[in-house]
């Protein structure tokens, strides 16, 4: 058929727009097979499903209406979640073929993958992955057709029943009556309950899918009920993704930073104070660098640094908001009669201070950043090393304005955490519009003026925005600045909100150029967000090796022999007093295990004296990821290099000071 000659059926047609506002006539009845193979026989070939008016749908639908399609194929957006949910089906088509007595019971698609939990005497093995991949390949092979078919009720609760499968009986016996009960067929014999879309055969899905662990589950999440086994795995396009994602794995693995931050004596996490964190010397090293960088950015762009209590009486969480809101989340005790909260954020005690003495116009904007340690409820499974924590230390800041103010201080902000991000080895993040949740404080019209301000202000700061519905926090839209890491994560670290509500209810206000009294818009920002969380982000970036000035040990001295031992102690003052963080290592080890040692530890620099460069004031320099190359330099010049190098990036000319 020529694609420029539309289907045509004199009994009665319908007008189908493509997605780039082309129209084309088709009769009633048409399906999304067909219309791709109208357009070209290479868009057929590729197209696994169909978006019919913005829901994706099975290829062999029939559309009786007006319609947007859009046909999606394996380089779609949509695609990974269609071909993951088809791999779950094959999955438990497998497990079913291979071990007799498996219920199934449900199976969706998830983020990098697929799960499905099963009902069976026997656990999962790893050995038994091995054996369901072969199976499932298998059925790949035999390129069964699929096709959907819908039931009444009644049926389907009797076919899954007279099978065997209770646990989709009772899903069926679920569904309200009167809507329908779709069933997908992969081949003549074996079936599931499915709403889809799916792919034309088990054969479009291809090979690149890998059962990847097994956990424990309950039928319907509750432990008062059957026990399930879940399998897991992961799908993709092809193998070069597939491998891709392996590998990423692996890499992540191998930075995972609960396992450095235990080599190099960083922190520990121990029963006795789940969720908090034992910050070793090293560590502490690695944070002060951290927040003394902060500290000076901050000072450059007028912020000043203020500190709040820990311990905040309830009423205040009462008249903020956030005891309706959050309570759930606060650490709470009692004393003296008086119930208070250990603060989950710091923004209602900034409002304290700001409410402290009346405030001119000619004051703002008025910017106040805290390093504020803040405690919430998590629950335990939900911890996760240093990246998911109970107490953590935000580098908060507060800026009051008026609405004038907005696009400004919007656009001054991120261009300042542009600049943080790309010194601290990030070039590029993504920012979200995270608009109104359905859990908020204010009427519709603050929110309408608020979103409306955010959205413009980050429009004119040249930056743009995906949209986040429905996530932002409840007293205010925000934007949310997404990190993307050397292995390709993605991390949300800062934040900006603009809240109309908050100044409000705690009564801020400031005398405008009138003599009038008005409230303050308040904009909530962050730029690494958690302390914790981005030290865990920066040493998986950096698989524990940081740039020499963030390293908690910049240099490590060690001695050839005792007699190197006097000029070694002399450079190690001498590099204290210069600034950079110093360790000596006097053992009685060979110098190549001493060398192997610290440079596989991530030391930046290593400085090697023996006699030689004992008398002759020298020494011998290794710099981590130099392999075995090193340089002799005079001991004087040394420091100084150290010196230099090692000067955080706001220190070195060219920073823009605010």
């Amino acid at each position: 058929m020529n694609a420029a000659e539309p289907i045509r059926n004199e009994a009665r047609n319908i007008e189908i727009t493509l997605p780039d506002g082309a129209k084309r006539v088709y009769p009633a009845g048409v399906t999304g097979a067909e219309i791709a193979e109208s357009i070209g026989a290479g868009l057929a070939k590729a197209a696994i499903a169909v978006k019919i008016n913005g829901v994706d749908k099975d290829l062999t639908l029939k559309i009786h209406d007006d319609a947007q399609v859009a046909i999606i194929t394996r380089k779609s957006d949509e695609a990974l979640e269609i071909l993951r949910h088809d791999a779950a089906h094959i999955m438990a088509m497998a497990v079913q073929e291979l071990f007799e007595n498996t219920q199934v019971t449900i199976g969706p698609a998830i983020e990098n993958g697929f799960y499905y939990d099963f009902h069976r005497d026997q656990p999962f093995t790893p050995e038994d992955f091995a054996k369901i991949e072969t199976k499932m390949h298998e059925i790949v092979a035999r390129d069964l057709p699929t096709r959907r078919e819908v039931w009444e009720r009644d049926r389907a609760i009797d076919y899954f029943q007279g099978i065997g499968e209770h646990f989709k009986a009772e899903l069926v016996a679920a569904i309200p009556a009167g809507e329908e009960v779709s069933v997908y067929y992969h081949g003549d014999s074996w079936c599931d309950l499915c709403r889809g879309p799916h792919l034309t055969s088990t054969g479009k899905l291809g090979g690149a899918f890998k059962i990847m662990k097994t956990s424990g589950a309950y039928w319907r999440g509750d432990a008062n009920n059957p026990p399930l086994q879940r399998l897991y795995g992961t799908a993709w396009r092809d193998e070069k993704e597939l491998k891709q994602y392996l590998f990423t794995l692996e890499e992540a693995e191998r930075r995972d930073h609960r396992k450095i931050g235990r080599e190099m004596k960083l922190f520990h996490q121990q029963e006795e104070a789940p969720g908090m964190i034992f910050w070793h010397p090293k560590g502490t090293e690695l944070w002060t660098a951290l927040e003394s960088y902060m500290r000076r950015i901050l000072v450059a762009h007028d912020y000043k640094e203020i500190r709040t209590p820990q311990l905040v009486d309830r009423k205040l969480w009462e008249a903020s908001g956030h005891w309706e809101k959050f309570s759930e989340h606060m650490f709470v005790c009692e004393s003296e009669e008086r119930i208070y909260a250990l603060k989950p954020m710091n923004c209602p005690c900034h409002v304290q201070i700001f409410n402290s003495d009346l405030k001119s116009y000619r004051q703002l904007p008025l910017r106040m950043a805290e390093f504020g340690s803040c405690h919430r409820y998590e629950p335990s499974g939900s911890l996760h090393g240093i990246m998911r924590v109970r107490n953590f230390t935000q580098d908060d800041a507060h800026i009051f304005c008026t609405e004038e103010q907005i696009t400004a201080e919007t656009r001054n902000f991120c261009e300042l955490l542009a600049r943080v991000y790309k010194d601290l080895g990030f070039e590029s993040f993504r920012v979200k519009f995270s608009d109104r949740p359905a859990k908020r404080a204010g009427s519709d019209e603050i929110w309408d003026k608020a979103e409306s301000s955010l959205k413009k202000a980050v429009e004119e700061a040249g930056y743009a925005y995906e949209l986040n519905p429905g996530e932002g926090a409840f007293y205010g839209p925000k934007l949310e600045f997404v990190l993307r890491d050397a292995i390709g994560r993605d991390w949300q670290c800062g934040t900006l909100q603009a809240d109309f509500v908050l100044p409000e209810r705690l009564g801020a206000a400031y005398i405008a150029e009138d003599g009038s009294k008005k409230i303050p818009v308040m904009l909530h920002r962050a730029i690494l967000g958690s302390m914790e969380r981005f030290i865990g982000i920066l040493i998986e970036q950096y698989a524990g090796r940081f740039p020499l000035w963030l390293a908690p040990t910049q240099v490590v001295i060690a001695t050839i022999t005792d007699e190197a031992n006097d000029a070694a102690k002399k450079l190690e003052k001498t590099l204290r007093e210069n600034g950079i963080r110093t360790e000596i290592d006097l053992r009685n080890e060979k110098i190549n295990y001493k060398v192997r040692e610290h440079m596989t530890g991530g030391v930046p620099i290593l400085a090697v004296l023996g006699k030689k460069e004992a008398a002759e004031n020298t020494v011998s320099v290794r710099r981590s990821g130099g392999g075995d190359q090193s340089e002799t330099i005079d001991a004087a010049k040394f420091v100084a290099d150290v010196k230099c190098l090692s000067t955080p990036p706001d220190l070195q000319s060219g920073f823009p000071q605010g």
